[in-house]
């Protein structure tokens, strides 16, 4: 077949296939009419008002007997003394220790040494290892200085702030676990 056969051939094709799309088209569209017609006949919805702006009242401020508003009550001033009277603040000089970089939650007392006076506390973290420390050592998130040690229990102090930019001092301890 040449490719002149193959050309025409395919002419032909669409050709007819044109004919037969043609000729299925309805040209009544008096049922598209209609329904235009009906939603143009539906009521129309009512879209709400705005709503109405209130006016705002102005206040004027006169400085005549009041307090100016940029400069903190008495209240306010006697409590930012006292923070700063206190001085009570965690050394950010101090090097850390160990056992700082652990939770108190996920340290453990396992148990206690005695050596010249000097009563030492054995405390196991998550991954089992075993640290000595004795009174005056750092342990815990919260800066937390062992203040004593006996057969049942470590007793700490720690520094946590107190949510007004200052800091207060927290007991806790950790018991002995068996």
């Amino acid at each position: 077949m040449s490719r002149r056969s193959l050309v025409t051939g395919r002419f032909l094709t669409v050709l007819l296939l044109s004919g037969f799309v043609a000729g299925c088209v309805n040209r009544d569209m008096n049922d598209l009419e209609r329904y235009v017609d009906e939603v143009k006949s539906r009521k129309q919805g009512e879209i709400e008002p705005l709503p109405e702006i209130k006016q705002i009242e102005t206040f004027a401020y006169r400085v005549d007997s009041r307090r100016s508003p940029f400069q903190p009550t008495e209240q306010e001033h006697t409590e930012e003394q006292e923070q700063q009277l206190n001085g009570l603040a965690p050394d950010p000089n101090r090097r850390k220790e160990e056992l700082e970089s652990y939770s108190l939650d996920s340290l453990r007392m396992v148990g206690t040494l005695k050596r010249d006076e000097t009563t030492w506390a054995l405390v196991r973290t998550k991954d089992q290892t075993i640290y000595r420390v004795k009174a005056g050592n750092y342990m815990g998130h919260n800066h937390g200085q062992i203040t004593r040690i006996d057969e049942n229990d470590i007793e700490l102090t720690e520094i946590i702030p107190n949510g007004q930019g200052g800091y207060r001092e927290r007991q806790a301890s950790l018991a002995l676990k068996e």
